[in-house]
C-alpha cells in the first residue's frame, strides 16, 4: 500500500449492499476494479459508504472486505466515528488490520472545540497511528487546534471539505495553509473546486464521488493539474458538472449511491439508512447525466 494521497485521485466511493442490507461482495469488487483500472490507487470510505450508520457489529465484516477486494498496490482508508463511543469502539479493530490511516468522520452538535479535538487525539493513541481529519465546517475545529494535532503527529493528513460559494474567498483555508503543511491537505469537495485549491492554494490532491463513475477523466484532471495545463484541466472538469448539480440539488450520497448503479458500473443496492435510495423522480434526473458521465469515461479509454 502506497503512503501518497496525492499519488491518484482519492476516491470515496458508495458500499454496495444486497437487498436485505448485507455486504454485496461481487458488486463491491466490481466498484472496486473499475477504479483500480481507470488509475484510482487510492479508496477511502467515508461519507459516500455511509460510514456514519454502520454498526459497530458490522465493521469488521466491512473491513476485512474491502482489505480483500482491493489490490496490494491500492491504499484503502476507512472512516470511523463519528461519536466518540464509537471511535474508541473501532479503533481496536482498525489497529488489529494493517490500515496505515484512518478518516474522522466530523460530528455535528454536542461537541465543543476542545472535546473534539481530545477525542481525535485519544482515538489516534487507540488505533496507534496518524488519522485524517475531515473538516466540513468551521466551528468543527479551529485552526489553532488542527495546528496543534497536525503539530503532536496525530495528523496524517486532511480532508478539506468546508463549502464556499466563491472557493477562491475562504479565509479558514488561508490561515490552514500557514498553519500547517500545506501537503498535507487534500481538496475535499470534488472535481468543482479542485483547480482553484490547487493554483491558489497549493493543495496537490483533492477527493471525488464522481471518480467512481468516470475514473479516467477524474484521473486526466489531476495529470492535467500536475502538467499545469490548465485549459485542459477546465475542459475536464465541466464534464463532471451535469451530474454534480444534481447531487448538489437532492443529495450528494444519494445520488452517488444510485448514480453508479444507473450508469452501469456495478448495483450499489439499497443505500443503509438512515439514508434512502433516490425517488423514480429523481431517477429520471440522475440516470441520463450519470450515463453520460460513463459514456465520457469510455470514451476516453477506448481514445488511450
Amino acid at each position: 500500500m502506497h503512503s501518497d494521497p496525492g499519488k491518484s485521485v482519492v476516491a470515496v466511493p458508495p458500499l454496495a449492499r444486497n437487498a436485505d442490507l448485507t455486504l454485496n461482495i461481487k458488486a463491491n469488487g466490481a466498484l472496486i476494479r473499475h477504479l483500480e483500472a481507470g488509475g484510482v490507487s487510492t479508496l477511502m470510505y467515508g461519507g459516500n459508504a455511509n460510514f456514519y450508520h454502520l454498526g459497530v457489529s458490522d465493521y469488521p465484516r466491512v473491513l476485512d472486505m474491502l482489505l480483500e477486494l482491493a489490490a496490494p498496490t491500492s491504499w484503502i482508508i476507512p472512516s470511523a466515528g463519528p461519536d466518540f463511543g464509537k471511535l474508541m469502539d473501532q479503533a481496536r479493530f482498525l489497529r488489529e488490520r494493517p490500515f496505515p490511516t484512518a478518516m474522522v468522520l466530523p460530528a455535528s452538535g454536542f461537541s465543543t472545540d476542545a472535546g473534539t479535538a481530545d477525542g481525535i487525539s485519544r482515538f489516534a493513541d487507540a488505533f496507534g497511528r496518524p488519522v485524517i481529519l475531515y473538516l466540513k465546517s468551521e466551528s468543527y475545529l479551529s485552526v489553532a487546534s488542527v495546528a496543534r494535532l497536525h503539530d503532536k503527529g496525530v495528523v496524517a493528513a486532511i480532508k478539506y471539505a468546508i463549502v464556499r460559494d466563491d472557493p477562491g474567498r475562504d479565509s479558514y483555508l488561508s490561515q490552514l495553509v500557514t498553519a500547517v503543511d500545506r501537503s498535507r491537505i487534500i481538496s475535499g469537495i470534488g472535481e468543482r473546486p479542485a483547480i482553484q485549491h490547487w493554483r491558489q492554494f497549493g493543495l496537490r490532491g483533492f477527493t471525488s464521488g464522481s471518480v467512481s463513475i468516470a475514473p479516467r477523466l477524474s484521473s486526466a484532471l489531476l495529470a492535467a493539474l500536475k502538467a499545469e495545463d490548465h485549459t485542459e484541466a477546465e475542459r475536464l472538469r465541466e464534464l463532471f458538472l451535469p451530474f454534480e448539480n444534481e447531487r448538489d440539488a437532492i443529495n450528494p450520497t444519494r445520488v452517488l449511491h444510485d448514480g453508479v448503479t444507473l450508469a452501469g458500473i456495478a448495483d450499489m443496492g439499497p443505500i443503509l439508512p438512515l439514508l434512502s435510495n433516490l425517488d423514480n423522480i429523481e431517477r429520471a434526473r440522475v440516470a441520463p447525466v450519470a450515463r453520460q458521465l460513463q459514456m465520457f469515461d469510455a470514451a476516453l479509454a477506448k481514445a488511450a
